[in-house]
């Protein structure tokens, strides 16, 4: 194409964008408006060049006409013409230094967009509950087609985590910002309890053909709450958290059982009440268990020792308020072992081992503190909450 005396150079939008490509660190993208800045009628002479449809460029004034010679002969002019006309719009004013962008808020990390959660905790501490009550959540991440989710929440306590002691909110579907006002109560917790544990809270998304989906999570101490004492909390989600793999898997937590000891003086005997258990191991495919429970005063020479408890059907959290004596010298205790265990009845076939828990002077924490204080407080019934664990506890003693 030829090229008129005074016309100035012709660059094509193609050219220009392969121009300005320049190695070094990635930076927004301009808009295509920026190329093509747009001026009001009656636009002052001074004013840059503006780009014509056909990507040529049109001169302002008649003054710049007259000059094009000069233009042409001077390419270092007409580079500065081109910079005013494509960089008019995005060039910063004189003396202004153009601000670089946060690339921290450009941060792809998925724990910047996981949502937040709205809770409250109380420990009741003369009911031995724990209450957490589950608000709402916020700007979630989504996890479906649809750029939702269908959130649910649920609650597990750390060490010893396990579907015994798993609670869980409803689903709520298609929603971000999903709203539950839902209190979830953990039952039999104790102040051992409440120095040792952590109250894990996962927010999930529930998939009807495919796995549930983990959003975020957060964790809390237990030792942060004081008793009878409401705290509210407004936390960020976090990505999962490992799990402490240290933990004794010979220990894992079954549930828990309540548990009641006295000794009569007036019948020379030991008093030994099964009350109720909370959060049982589900044994059974319905998700629940036949649960019943046998006592052991160990050890037992004559084998007459065994007592045992009515079955609950389809429970998880029976009560049975069951009493059971053994005659026994008030001397002897010191010798003895109460041992407690919990089974799910079955028809048919064996019955299933669910968790147990031993009481006596070979004991340690709440379990050796509960037997003392049987010993020292006669005629009076102690009650106490206990862990039950997968670890049977006649595995020690022969029958």
């Amino acid at each position: 194409m030829t090229q008129r005396k005074g016309e100035k150079t012709t660059i094509s939008i193609q050219e220009h964008m392969a121009i300005d490509v320049c190695p070094g660190p990635i930076q927004p993208i301009k808009q295509i408006s920026d190329y093509f800045p747009r001026y009001p009628r009656g636009l002052p002479p001074t004013a840059p060049p503006a780009l014509s449809r056909t990507g040529s460029l049109r001169s302002s004034t008649a003054s710049q006409q007259s000059e094009g010679t000069a233009s042409a002969a001077d390419p270092a002019r007409d580079d500065d013409d081109l910079d005013r006309a494509f960089g008019a719009a995005a060039a910063p004013p004189p003396g202004k230094k153009e601000e670089e962008p946060d690339m921290e808020g450009y941060d792809s990390d998925d724990s910047t967009t996981l949502g937040t959660l709205d809770f409250s905790l109380l420990y009741d501490q003369e009911n031995n509950a724990l209450h957490c009550t589950i608000n709402k959540a916020k700007g979630l991440k989504p996890m479906d087609h649809n750029g939702l989710s269908d959130p649910y929440v649920k609650l597990h306590l750390l060490p010893g985590a396990s579907k015994a002691n798993k609670l869980r909110t409803k689903t709520l579907r298609n929603t971000l910002n999903p709203v539950w006002s839902e209190t979830l109560t953990y039952y039999g917790i104790t102040d051992e309890d409440m120095v040792r544990k952590t109250l894990r809270i996962s927010v999930c998304d529930e998939d009807k053909f495919r796995h549930n989906e983990f959003i975020g999570e957060t964790r809390i101490p237990l030792k942060k709450l004081k008793p009878n004492q409401t705290k509210n909390f407004y936390n960020c989600l976090e990505k999962q958290l490992p799990i402490d793999k240290t933990d004794d898997k010979s220990l894992e937590e079954r549930g828990r059982i309540m548990i009641s000891l006295k000794y009569s003086s007036q019948k020379s005997g030991l008093v030994v009440g099964i009350i109720r258990c909370a959060h049982l191991a589900a044994m059974d495919a319905n998700g629940f268990s036949d649960p019943y429970v046998k006592t052991y005063l160990k050890p037992d020479e004559n084998k007459k020792s065994k007592h045992k408890t009515a079955v609950k059907k389809k429970t998880l959290n029976p009560e049975f308020n069951e009493e059971f004596f053994y005659e026994i010298k008030y001397a002897d205790l010191t010798k003895k072992t109460l041992e407690v265990t919990v089974w799910d009845y079955d028809i048919g076939k064996s019955n299933d081992f669910i968790g147990g828990v031993s009481l006596g002077i070979n004991a340690n924490g709440e379990r050796l503190k509960h037997w003392f204080d049987c010993l020292k407080n006669k005629d009076k019934k102690i009650e106490r909450w206990h862990t039950l664990t997968n670890e049977l506890p006649g595995s020690a003693y022969n029958d």
